[in-house]
């Protein structure tokens, strides 16, 4: 994330996000998943997580101009609805704890269908910054595609 410029961070598709395995240990007394360094490509400067969200509600409906996010469904499964605002959607049903999602800078996600007792850990790569939220859908597509 370092060094990205706007204009990358703009550039950002739904084609750049990705499923990534969550290192774990098996054993016969349950498993152990870790996660270090290593395991994602930022530093995670905030963590928080989603719970007891009702199955008809959504969270999230905003993009980010430089934070980056590692979601982790710790418990349950919730889709994550995401948009690059060059008319490019994916949904990605999150609902393994060895199975994570890295959302880059620059996309527009939404988390819904939440399965009771559903828990979203999220690592974030910023402290919250209310300036780098774009909150409204189409302020998003026009961020996109100004003119670099």
């Amino acid at each position: 994330m370092t060094g990205m410029s706007h204009s990358n961070m703009t550039r950002n598709t739904v084609a750049d996000l990705r499923i990534m395995e969550v290192p774990q240990i098996k054993d016969t007394r349950g498993n152990l998943a870790v996660v270090e360094a290593e395991t994602i490509p930022f530093e995670i400067k905030r963590v928080y997580y989603l719970y007891d969200v009702p199955s008809d509600s959504f969270r999230g409906g905003h993009a980010h101009k430089k934070l980056q996010q590692f979601l982790i469904p710790l418990s349950g499964s919730f889709d994550v609805v995401t948009k690059d605002g060059f008319g490019n959607e994916k949904t990605f049903m999150l609902n393994k704890p060895n199975k994570a999602l890295l959302i880059v800078p620059g996309i527009w996600r939404e988390l819904t269908n939440f399965s009771s007792g559903a828990v979203c850990l999220v690592l974030a790569s910023t402290k919250y910054s209310e300036e780098d939220y774009i909150r409204d859908l189409n302020s998003f597509i026009d961020y996109k595609n100004k003119k670099q």
